[in-house]
């Protein structure tokens, strides 16, 4: 990045003119590329025909779009016009299809958004914004009324993105990113990874979440080559896609552990060989718990092909940080702090003992806070920093990190911040200077005065026969509040869905000397995940409650 661009706009100008055939190629579209010049030329020619027809300096215009060329043309445009980009989110799967025009009324309604752009093959979806003016944008499809426009001049602290979170603990909310965040994020992935010409960026992850928005961007904005796969090639296939991630010389890319995971099933050990996986040095690993059982497998998995320990790169970001915070050092091996399961969440101390412990659990080093940020590990009442080893709440600082929300109450985003530190409402340790993320503060459990992280009841019970792909979450029991209620998948029934349940009680009693549990049964994919492959742990308390999640009755 060059000193003189200090916004989006200047950035991509500067990045066309110096690597003018650098493309972005759409592998799920017949690799169809979109040239870096011709990305700034169409989202100049879209971002005047934005200014004639009224788009208001700063207001939020909507991004409706598959991961396709035009959502790229379509950020870009909206940030020359003066306006904050906001990307909506898409519907996971078949089952949010029949509440998804609701919940994009309600974002566009809440955002205040006089303007959506929409990819042409989602016109159908267009009936759920009908108070809102629609623009349908495409390589082919673009705004005519473009000449003798002049482009208001947009400054470093004017809003560029609204990034609505993914809504694992809530419902969603719209990040306010300028361009300097948005820029001061990128740079900092730069940094951290060393990010150089010879590289090139893959990615498969919705663009319009986090780390598939900002990852995308950080290849674009350094000139490299980036390679934009959709979601459903990834997850119907994810054999082909790493195939194709081999063949294109892709060395960087991103996932949460469940894609790793994905990999692993779909590659058995005898065809790992068949992949040249020498090229590929940074596997981003973020957005979910990362696995120890996971890392550990893929490496061994993939070393045969190619693959470095070294390159898988377990971190820690959101959105509100535009992505980057916790970086690993560049070449060391994944590391993992083994410490008392108990100990750690029911009196917040992480004590170290020996993998072989009973009742062992290995945390993820996740390194130390990335370029431009600071962070720091506090009590979550007293807002006073602890020792190392003790788990507080997470909060930072930095040009990358927002100032708040934009549909949120002044007051509420007040809250968010202690003395300018954005509080994450993650929970983690920070030892010797590395930081280890323990869970969200919301998703801890009390039950009978004791503490239990959600994820350590789903982790114990995970690998069970009869369990649909490994798929359960932990919640508070909506009928008794001293009980944890476990959702399970599976297509069991009958004789073989009670000895599912008892395998999870007695797995659960045995691992975590937890008792009070209360195991209900829903069909595979019934679970709600965000778009980064996160469990929705209040949406699927309500599986509970509209009966779609039912104990077994014999």
């Amino acid at each position: 990045m060059t000193m003189s661009a200090a916004t989006l706009p200047e950035q991509l100008a500067a990045i066309a003119a110096r690597h003018p055939e650098v493309p972005a190629t759409f592998w799920s579209l017949s690799q169809q590329t979109l040239d870096y010049a011709a990305l700034h030329r169409e989202a100049t020619g879209a971002a005047a025909a934005l200014v004639r027809r009224g788009v208001r300096r700063g207001e939020p215009v909507g991004i409706l779009c598959p991961n396709a060329p035009e959502f790229l043309i379509g950020l870009f445009a909206v940030t020359a016009a003066g306006a904050a980009a906001t990307p909506l989110p898409l519907p996971a799967g078949a089952r949010q299809l029949q509440t998804y025009p609701e919940k994009l009324a309600a974002i566009a309604a809440a955002s205040g958004m006089r303007t959506v752009l929409v990819s042409p093959q989602f016109a159908t979806m267009t009936a759920a914004l009908s108070d809102v003016p629609v623009e349908f944008i495409g390589t082919a499809i673009l705004f005519a009324e473009s000449a003798d426009v002049e482009l208001p001049p947009v400054s470093p602290e004017d809003p560029a993105v609204v990034q609505f979170t993914s809504g694992s603990t809530a419902a969603p909310k719209g990040v306010r990113l300028t361009h300097r965040n948005v820029l001061a994020g990128l740079a900092a992935i730069r940094t951290g990874i060393d990010l150089g010409l010879s590289d090139q960026g893959g990615f498969w992850l919705p663009l319009f979440h986090d780390m598939g928005l900002f990852g995308t961007l950080s290849a674009i904005l350094r000139g490299i080559p980036a390679h934009i796969w959709s979601p459903t090639a990834f997850v119907k296939d994810p054999a082909r896609w790493l195939s194709q991630f081999a063949s294109s010389g892709t060395t960087i890319t991103a996932m949460p552990n469940f894609g790793y995971e994905a990999l692993l099933a779909a590659v058995p050990p005898e065809r790992a060989a068949d992949y040249d996986l020498r090229h590929w040095r940074i596997a981003f690993n973020g957005a979910e718990p990362i696995s120890r059982e996971v890392v550990t497998a893929f490496c061994e998995r993939f070393g045969p092909a190619g693959f470095s320990p070294a390159a898988m790169f377990g971190v820690y970001g959101m959105a509100e940080a535009t992505l980057a915070v916790a970086f690993p050092p560049l070449g060391r091996e994944p590391l993992f702090d083994w410490v008392d399961r108990a100990t750690l969440s029911d009196s917040g101390w992480a004590h170290r003992v020996s993998p072989d412990a009973p009742g062992a659990r290995a945390v993820a080093g996740v390194g130390g806070p990335v370029a431009g940020l600071r962070l720091r590990v506090v009590d979550p009442d007293s807002g006073i920093a602890i020792p190392d080893g003790e788990v507080g709440e997470i909060l930072i600082r930095g040009d990358s990190v927002t100032d708040g929300y934009l549909t949120a109450d002044p007051a509420r985003t007040a809250e968010l911040f202690t003395d300018g530190w954005l509080r994450t409402g993650d929970l983690g340790y920070l030892r010797a200077g590395e930081l280890f993320v323990t869970g969200r503060s919301k998703d801890m459990i009390t039950v009978r005065g004791v503490n239990y992280y959600a994820q350590d009841v789903e982790a114990a019970v995970g690998d069970l026969d009869g369990i649909h792909r490994g798929r359960c979450t932990a919640t508070t029991d909506p009928v008794d509040a001293d009980i944890i209620a476990l959702i399970v998948e599976t297509d069991h029934t009958d004789t073989a869905a009670a000895d599912l349940v008892t395998a999870v009680e007695d797995r659960v009693a045995a691992r975590l000397g937890l008792t009070a549990v209360r195991v209900y049964l829903a069909a595979p994919r019934s679970i709600p995940r965000t778009s980064s492959g996160k469990l929705q742990r209040p949406a699927a308390r309500e599986l509970i409650v509209n009966g779609i999640a039912a104990q077994h009755r014999p």
